[in-house]
């Protein structure tokens, strides 16, 4: 219950500090073969606003579609209108999702590949903030690869046998189910794809290509016969998207510290030339860093100050690709 209360109180403070978003000036939408999909609650409405206009900032376009949680108000919906021109809205609890499990954002990761049949698609969670330019992601959108967000220094793409020989048991009680999935997978099928890289779905590119949902399909019901009705639980959307990322030709796991994820150890001079950063769970409110970094680009944005790339734009002829 107290943590409950701190978690609100955190996340009112972070509200009231930051609703400076609302002032700054809203996006220029501009077409492109590029969607930007989140998954948004009204509780961080804010939160996201600050996440879309922060990254968009640093493309040419593309479209904004909007996976309401089922918690968007109409107030949420106008707000959103005025800020990023006309996104697309789509209800989660629309979306079919066949082979795979319900829910633990899996709707999202199929609605996204389902988008990938003729565009590039990229997954945005709303606590990730852009802090500064992004060429990584524009060269992958350009040459069409995949991406994810890095977890860590030595994370990298690898075979799977190396992935389960480094996926480590806990001394007791049953692992987390990322866990057991990693452990699992050289028992995959032979003839699906090989690698895997640990990264994180709050931040990931998908290729235009149009047998993504039936490789993910396929997987997905590999490792539920391999872990059993545990591949229900929260956390296997993240372990299929690593898996599809890895898989895709060409796919890579971003530098970091550039693109990271956030956990309170982050040394001053990776934050300070950090381009992506993912300020999950609690970690967001640890010793004001996401805050101080979310009123210094909103100052930035504000004075309208920070000049786009050069020209990015996919390919017309973009290469289609093999999951």
């Amino acid at each position: 219950m107290l943590t409950a209360l701190r978690r609100r109180a955190a996340m009112a403070r972070f509200n009231w500090i930051c609703r400076d978003v609302l002032k700054t000036p809203p996006l220029q939408i501009k077409p492109a073969r590029l969607r930007i999909v989140s998954m948004v609650s009204g509780a961080d409405h804010l939160m996201y606003l600050l996440a879309i206009k922060s990254f968009y900032r640093h493309l040419l376009g593309g479209e904004i579609v909007i996976m309401d949680d089922g918690t968007l108000t109409e107030r949420h919906r106008a707000l959103f209108r005025r800020h990023l021109g006309s996104p697309r809205f789509v209800r989660m609890d629309s979306i079919a999702t066949a082979a795979c499990p319900k829910g633990g954002c899996w709707e999202r990761l199929l609605y996204i590949l389902d988008l990938s049949r003729d565009s590039y698609v990229i997954q945005l969670d709303s606590d990730m903030l852009a802090t500064g330019p992004i060429p990584e992601v524009l060269e992958a959108i350009r040459e069409n690869r995949a991406f994810t967000l890095n977890t860590g220094s030595d994370q990298v793409i690898s075979s799977l046998e190396d992935v389960a020989s480094a996926a480590r048991l806990p001394p007791s009680g049953p692992p987390h189910i990322q866990v057991l999935a990693e452990r699992s997978l050289p028992h995959l099928p032979a003839g699906m794809g090989r690698r895997y890289v640990r990264g994180s779905a709050g931040f990931a590119g998908f290729a235009c290509n149009d047998t993504n949902r039936q490789a993910v399909e396929a997987f997905s019901t590999a490792m539920q016969g391999l872990t059993g009705p545990r591949w229900a639980e929260w956390g296997t959307e993240q372990v299929a998207s690593n898996y599809l990322v890895a898989n895709s030709p060409g796919g890579v796991a971003l530098p970091w510290p550039r693109y990271s994820c956030f956990f309170g150890d982050n040394p001053d001079e990776a934050l300070a030339s950090a381009a992506m950063l993912h300020f999950l769970g609690t970690w967001r409110w640890h010793e004001g860093t996401y805050l101080r970094l979310a009123k210094q680009v909103i100052a930035e944005m504000t004075r309208s100050t920070y000049v786009q790339p050069a020209v990015y734009m996919p390919r017309e002829t973009a290469r289609r690709v093999s999951a």
